[in-house]
């Protein structure tokens, strides 16, 4: 067993609240703690993409969902008392760089006034044990220099999403020393690489932009194909977030900032990205535009994960060239009639074998 590695006897009949449940990632990882035995409950707002995993996968049949806005601070007062969590994990935001230059009012509202709602129904809970905050590998201030970002780099972000969470970092970090303290609930922050699997149909994302094309025989043009981003499976940080959360319960101290991220290998370029991509789909027609027009967004971004890996045993699993190969086969799969939950269930399986 991998040090740190979620234990169902740990997890099992434990309340747990995941804000952002019916978001790409926030489907995922109520998935896995549902299969760790976990009461799960989710708040967020109603799916704003179609299609979506919420819909294409049954929630009842992993656990409580609940639609409310974290912007509504007594609706969501009434809702954390209610389902009382022993742990919580946040992820409610709005996720999108390019929606954020379009609309940022409500990019900080969603981000950071939603965080600090969060956190105030956080003090009112009893019986709480811990918490992860979900941010972003983008929090930090842009060195202008081809080096994986550490938790100690300055927090920065050029445009209204990363400046948000970069924002919400901060937030979070107030609360935890000005009230948290006394309530002996340890809180961390998680940042994450560039995540991509199954059941992501977001906007101006890689590959839901590559499956939309390719499954509709359309070209696939690509702005800023030397973009290069720690790319990584879904499950890679779900598993860290999870792992995270089971130990600071333990070991408090270790509630801090983290980066998940891969191998220093699976930071790679758009081009790369795509060309895999392309292969493991099997057709499909990519256009290259090398444009510079739109918002702007770093050319270069990688994690050092030496912290995540001494200090919780976190350890990547699938290379760039799997995690791909699986993203893309979760796709076709569903294309040809399987049935997404149990395609998710699959992978999940596939990911806690994996050596």
């Amino acid at each position: 067993m991998i040090a740190g590695w979620p234990e169902k006897n740990f997890w099992n009949n434990k309340r747990v609240l995941v804000t952002g449940h019916s978001g790409f990632k926030g489907m995922w990882l109520s998935l896995c703690l549902y299969r760790l035995g976990a009461k799960v409950s989710g708040i967020s707002l109603e799916p704003d993409s179609l299609p979506n995993l919420f819909n294409f996968i049954d929630f009842s049949n992993v656990g409580q969902s609940i639609f409310c806005d974290i912007r509504d601070s007594n609706n969501l007062l009434n809702q954390f008392q209610s389902i009382d969590p022993e742990f919580i994990f946040h992820l409610a935001a709005q996720p999108l760089v390019r929606k954020s230059y379009i609309n940022p009012v409500d990019t900080f509202s969603s981000n950071v006034m939603g965080t600090v709602n969060v956190l105030e129904c956080m003090r009112s809970l009893g019986n709480l044990k811990a918490a992860v905050m979900i941010t972003t590998d983008k929090v930090y201030k842009d060195h202008q220099i081809q080096q994986a970002y550490t938790e100690n780099d300055p927090l920065g972000g050029h445009d209204p999403y990363s400046s948000s969470k970069a924002a919400s970092e901060i937030v979070i970090d107030s609360y935890k020393k000005s009230f948290f303290v006394d309530h002996h609930v340890p809180i961390a922050t998680a940042r994450a690489g560039n995540v991509i699997g199954g059941g992501d149909w977001s906007e101006d994302r890689l590959i839901p932009d590559a499956i939309r094309a390719w499954e509709n025989q359309d070209i696939l043009q690509i702005r800023r194909p030397d973009s290069t981003r720690p790319w990584q499976h879904v499950l890679e940080p779900i598993y860290g977030y999870i792992m995270l959360a089971q130990q600071i319960a333990f070991n408090p101290e270790k509630a801090e900032a983290y980066n998940f991220g891969p191998d220093a290998a699976s930071t790679a370029s758009v081009r790369d990205v795509i060309t895999l991509a392309n292969n493991f789909f099997g057709s499909g027609k990519v256009i290259y535009d090398k444009v510079d027009e739109g918002p702007h967004e770093a050319g270069w971004l990688s994690l050092d994960i030496t912290k995540a890996k001494h200090q919780l045993g976190f350890l990547p699993k699938w290379s760039l060239s799997e995690t791909i190969e699986h993203t893309i086969s979760w796709y076709k799969d569903l294309k040809s009639g399987q049935d997404a939950f149990a395609l998710c269930n699959k992978q999940i399986d596939l990911y806690e074998n994996a050596k």
